[in-house]
């Protein structure tokens, strides 16, 4: 059977006005679908085979075949606002409450979510604080499949300004959100799971610096979570930081955009002096956080055998995971895998990513005046640079305090594996001076220990500096 089978057309032999809407789908039909809904749940009596308790865990075949029609049609607005006259949203409440099916409850708040995507359907959905705690708690659910749609379900209602707050109001209220949002980043392998159930984390803590700081602060309550019974089960103690990055990590490799998601989740979280802490003063001080952002970008992002133009596909991704970095190194530089002599790898990507931008813009210059007469050439353009000139900031920011950390024996070792040479030492020059002269200057007296005659080579390019030594 297909995953979502064609939608049913009105036959014209049915009465006038059984059309839904302006569409082709039968009133009629829909009817007949939801009422058996209805008898799915709330059977007039129980089947004669059936033991006492006994519940149904599976769809027939038509019946299914039939609902996923109606996921289908829910994406059409005159059918969404049908079901919603209908009361579908109270129908698939019961469902919630009496159903052992997980395809069933999937399928129900997949409709649930097509019907969101619609104003004034989020509003009522929204607002209706019975509905809205019951779809929390099917965060709790064991379901992959269930919790996907939960989560897409909320993150449309999230993505609403009229009821966002409504929304995040009602999950600070429910300390269970944190304790499974947390038991899926931490142990789901489900990656479409992990993604979305990401992009609701890193909504809420744009939305809501009270809730983020809330959930940096948690960890220290229990609450309830996925249970095969209707037991509820007692989840572990998590910390927020932690299970972002084990999520992560299972994103990394298969999903770019998901990376993406868990990397401006953390930046985010060095936005408050708390967040930072969480990072810095986890068990291990830090190191699993700083070990996988250094691998991201010394190994596996803007590698020297990229093209530049990757540094335009990777911007925002880029500057999410150097904001932290530099974050951490700010804080944590007496810590060992900050020590520079381990570090070089890193200094010789910032200077690539500073290379790889010149190169990007370039090409931006040469685009706008090939497009000086497109208006939304000029805006893309535009858009780029903004971009891009986040990016470069934090690079300069990050490369500049690290420099300035640098010994002559770890300038002697970036000189040997060719981090640093007359090249990327200019690259370096070029993007930080004037602004961080003191960290320049700094460098450059390490390095005419190390190197006289390069320093001599640098001065010599950059007078401004020949003048203040």
């Amino acid at each position: 059977m297909d995953r979502n089978p064609s939608p049913p057309c009105s036959d014209a032999e049915e009465e006038e006005g059984d059309a839904v809407g302006n569409t082709v789908y039968s009133k009629h039909w829909l009817f007949s679908v939801l009422t058996r809904l209805i008898e799915v749940i709330a059977p007039a009596e129980p089947e004669p085979t059936a033991s006492p308790g006994a519940a149904r865990t599976e769809l027939d075949e038509e019946m299914e075949n039939d609902i996923c029609k109606v996921w289908d049609m829910s994406m059409d607005e005159d059918v969404a606002l049908f079901l919603q006259e209908f009361n579908a949203p109270d129908i698939f409440m019961g469902v919630f409450a009496k159903s052992k099916c997980p395809r069933l409850t999937e399928i129900c708040v997949g409709i649930l979510g097509n019907m969101a995507c619609f104003q004034d359907i989020c509003m009522s959905i929204s607002k209706d604080e019975n509905l809205g705690q019951v779809l929390l708690q099917r965060l709790c659910d064991s379901d992959s499949p269930t919790l996907l749609e939960t989560s897409r379900l909320l993150l449309t209602c999230l993505s609403q300004p009229e009821v966002a707050n409504v929304w995040v109001e009602r999950i600070r209220e429910n300390p269970s959100v944190y304790d499974c949002v947390c038991f899926i980043m931490s142990s789901s392998t489900n990656v479409d799971l992990l993604v979305k159930v990401g992009e609701v984390v890193d909504k809420l803590f744009d939305l809501d610096e009270e809730l983020m700081l809330n959930w940096i602060k948690n960890g220290t309550c229990h609450s309830v979570g996925p249970s095969g019974d209707d037991s509820p089960e007692e989840l572990p103690d998590f910390k927020i930081v932690p299970c972002i990055l084990e999520a992560a990590k299972q994103v990394r490799s298969d999903n770019p955009e998901g990376l993406d998601v868990y990397m401006h989740i953390l930046q985010l979280l060095t936005t408050v002096d708390e967040g930072i802490q969480a990072i810095v003063q986890a068990p291990d001080g830090g190191k699993e956080t700083w070990s996988l952002l250094y691998d991201l970008v010394c190994q596996e992002l803007c590698q020297p055998d990229d093209p530049p133009i990757t540094v335009q596909e990777q911007k925002t991704v880029l500057a999410s995971i150097l904001s932290v970095l530099s974050a951490m190194f700010a804080s944590q530089t007496e810590q060992e895998y900050t020590r520079m002599r381990k570090s070089m790898p890193l200094i010789g990507s910032l200077i690539r990513i500073l290379q790889y931008m010149e190169g990007c813009g370039k090409r931006a210059v040469d685009n706008s005046k090939e497009s000086e007469q497109e208006e939304t050439g000029r805006t893309d353009v535009n858009e780029e640079d903004f971009h891009l000139k986040i990016l470069k900031d934090i690079c300069c920011e990050l490369l500049s305090n690290m420099l300035q950390e640098l010994t002559k024996e770890n300038t002697l070792e970036g000189l040997h594996q060719g981090h640093l040479n007359e090249q990327t030492c200019s690259c370096a020059f070029q993007n930080l001076l004037p602004l961080y002269f003191a960290s320049v200057e700094s460098f450059l007296e390490v390095l005419r220990e190390a190197d006289q005659t390069l320093a001599d080579n640098l001065e010599k390019r950059f007078p401004s500096l020949k003048v203040h030594t």
